[in-house]
């Protein structure tokens, strides 16, 4: 049996810090798999830079020149790390019998790049790669990555706990998930949601190598969020549900007023005092402004359902490519 190609894609974006550290040790490693027989000779590093604004580029066509090991494609525009990372798989799968993704800034273990093709050589058509445990996170960094995990899976979103996008993807799982025409990518639901004969395998998250971080909190809750309505309508279901609920308690106390009334009561504990009048007016306004709040929340929630399906509507490219350097 011939060894097979395998393609590493990277997604770059303003990464010239890092990328002569993660040229070098992929290089290494490539090479080493090759010459070991575990991955043919034409398996290549793939970058793909997503509209870099500093020298990622001019470093990708340098390593290009220097050695056929390293392709690059670089995007007309900045599209966001999920497009990039998609382009890169999709132009990987015309050449490659699997495809593995990684980050560029070394946090994802390269020798996780063996257990890979252990798996796939195994049957595998997918190998997700797993953090074995987050001591390298801040508090606030691991408490919010394990509680978005907790609430995609109590929404019905099947992901698999502590994988990003490091795995690796077979030819024909490739062919399969270009038929995925999505314009809001989740890629880590979208794959699992393919089926396929898959497996896990662990590895510890090392810190950041060099550069800055380019999921700050607002990127994160932003991609939280589209991977929960790209994949998930409970929040919609929430919504009629809450909209049940408050309508019962409106309903109930109006019966309330309306017996109190009926007996008096509501008479003689009305007049006595404006105090009391001002009173349940507060109360009244400050219940009518917190239900405003929840409808306009409400309404929020199923704008952003509307605002994706207008963007699927429109069916425009997810990328498109400005230059390929391949050989």
């Amino acid at each position: 049996m011939n060894s097979p190609i395998l393609y590493v894609v990277i997604p770059c974006y303003n990464e010239e810090d890092v990328l002569p550290e993660t040229a070098k040790r992929l290089y290494i490693k490539l090479k080493e798999m090759i010459k070991s027989g575990v991955c043919a000779e034409n398996s290549r590093i793939l970058f793909v830079d997503d509209g870099s604004k500093d020298k990622t580029w001019q470093l990708i066509e340098k390593y290009h020149a220097e050695s056929e090991i390293f392709s690059g494609i670089k995007l007309a525009h900045n599209r966001g790390h999920q497009n990039a990372l998609l382009c890169g798989l999709m132009t990987a799968k015309n050449y490659c019998d699997c495809a593995v993704s990684m980050d560029a800034d070394l946090q994802d273990d390269i020798n996780v790049l063996d257990g890979f093709m252990e798996k796939y050589k195994e049957g595998c058509d997918v190998v997700y790669g797993v953090r074995s445990s987050r001591k390298t996170d801040t508090f606030f960094k691991r408490t919010t990555a394990q509680g978005f995990y907790k609430v995609m899976q109590k929404l019905g979103v099947d992901t698999v706990y502590n994988h990003a996008d490091c795995r690796l993807m077979s030819k024909r799982a490739l062919d399969a998930f270009a038929d995925y025409k999505e314009v809001n990518l989740f890629l880590r639901g979208m794959v699992t949601h393919m089926g396929f004969k898959n497996d896990v395998v662990y590895f510890e998250r090392a810190e950041r190598f060099a550069g800055e971080s380019k999921y700050p909190l607002k990127k994160m809750l932003n991609f939280a969020w589209d991977g929960i309505t790209s994949f998930s309508t409970k929040p919609l279901r929430f919504i009629t549900s809450l909209g049940g609920a408050l309508t019962v308690v409106g309903v109930v106390l109006l019966i309330l007023l309306l017996i109190l009334s009926l007996i008096g009561s509501i008479a003689d504990w009305w007049m006595p005092s404006m105090n009391i009048i001002m009173y349940a007016m507060s109360f009244v306004l400050g219940g009518m402004t917190i239900l405003s709040g929840i409808v306009i929340l409400c309404i929020g929630v199923v704008g952003e359902y509307v605002g994706k399906n207008y963007f699927e509507t429109k069916a425009r490219p997810r990328y498109a490519v400005d230059v390929f350097l391949n050989r």
